[in-house]
């Protein structure tokens, strides 16, 4: 299985990754969504881990690839029906991670009522860094997100824009699946997400976590 590290050393293979859409109202307002009362759910599988600081592939027969810069949170140990105020005590550390979206086959699901699942879980969907354990992180509900695309400023967020913060969504998230040590829950994104193509440049940074420059291939 793929693995993800932290800066201690310590290595990791999740089960599984949890994302999270529709976090952020302004991102909301760009996709012409609207806003629901839980959190959007989808899966990527563990094959769509791939290490940020390497050159990323893309389909390049899929139609567009779309950037998301998400705060991914890793599980520290097994859980299931927790309340949010108990999250801390399951959370590892906090990551980078872009959340590739294979856009135009998302549309077309969600016109038909379809599943994402081919959208947001093909290989390399999910680039990450290496995570920090929590204790290194200030304030997980104020960390400034930027992600550059050949140098222009593209996703410019904050994480006290979520509107379910990270202790919700690991509580609401073990209602439905147990989650286990190395277990990553992607935060949603920030407006700005656009398409991405072979010989791009990114620059993406979260405070206090990661700042990597990575090319698309």
């Amino acid at each position: 299985m793929n693995q993800i590290t932290f800066l201690n050393g310590l290595t990791l293979a999740p089960s599984k990754i949890i994302g999270v859409g529709r976090n952020y109202d302004e991102h909301i307002r760009e996709m012409q969504s609207s806003r629901t009362k839980e959190p959007v759910l989808f899966l990527k599988p563990n094959s769509a881990l791939h290490d940020i600081s390497k050159p990323i592939p893309i389909p390049k027969d899929l139609g567009s690839v779309h950037h998301e810069i998400e705060l991914a949170v890793c599980i520290a140990k097994t859980c299931s029906k927790i309340f949010a105020d108990e999250a801390p005590e399951y959370t590892l550390g906090y990551g980078l991670a872009l959340d590739l979206t294979l856009r135009d086959i998302q549309s077309k699901a969600k016109k038909d009522g379809l599943p994402w699942a081919l959208a947001k879980g093909f290989d390399h969907s999910c680039p990450v860094s290496q995570f920090v354990t929590k204790d290194k992180i200030q304030n997980v509900d104020d960390l400034n997100l930027l992600l550059k695309v050949n140098g222009v400023v593209k996703q410019n967020g904050n994480t006290c824009n979520m509107i379910f913060k990270t202790g919700e969504l690991i509580a609401y998230i073990s209602r439905f699946f147990t989650l286990y040590e190395g277990d990553i829950i992607l935060t949603g994104t920030p407006s700005g997400v656009g398409p991405i193509k072979e010989r791009d440049k990114l620059e993406a940074t979260i405070d206090q976590i990661s700042s990597i420059q990575t090319i698309i291939v």
